[in-house]
C-alpha cells in the first residue's frame, strides 16, 4: 500500500449572494466571510522532499478566490446562471483550483468551504 501525503492550506474571502427559490431569509441578499480549506494529495515527493510548495497552493487559492472576493456572486459567472449555494461554490473552487494545480504528482482532493463557524460543505471526487 502506497503512502499518501495530504497537504492543506486555508484562505478566506468575503462575498454576498441571494439563494434563488429558497423558502426563507436566505432568499434575500446577505453576505458571508467564507473560509476555504484546499486539500491536495501526492504519493511521491520531489528531490527536495516536498510534494508541492505550500506557497504555490496559497497563491492558486488566492487567485481563484479573488474572482469571488467582495462581489455579489449572483452577478458573476457561473453563479449568474446557477444558484450560489455553498455546495455550488465549493464545486466551483474545486474545479478551478484543480485546473491550476493538478499534475501527475499532485491532485486536488477536496475543498471544504465554511459558510459560518458552524456550517461547512466538503466537495471531493470519489
Amino acid at each position: 500500500m502506497a503512502a499518501t501525503y495530504t497537504l492543506t492550506v486555508l484562505h478566506d474571502f468575503a462575498s454576498a449572494h441571494t439563494l434563488r427559490d429558497y423558502p426563507g431569509a436566505c432568499s434575500r441578499m446577505h453576505g458571508h466571510n467564507w473560509k476555504v480549506e484546499l486539500e491536495v494529495q501526492a504519493q511521491q515527493l520531489n528531490a527536495m522532499g516536498i510534494a508541492i510548495d505550500f506557497k504555490e497552493l496559497r497563491k492558486v487559492l488566492k487567485k481563484v478566490t479573488e474572482r469571488l472576493d467582495h462581489y455579489y456572486l449572483n452577478d458573476i459567472p457561473p453563479f449568474d446562471s446557477i444558484n450560489p449555494t455553498a455546495e455550488n461554490i465549493a464545486q466551483y473552487l474545486f474545479q478551478e483550483t484543480a485546473l491550476l494545480i493538478n499534475t501527475e504528482q499532485v491532485q486536488v482532493s477536496a475543498i471544504t468551504l465554511w459558510e459560518t463557524e458552524r456550517a461547512c460543505v466538503r466537495y471531493q471526487l470519489r
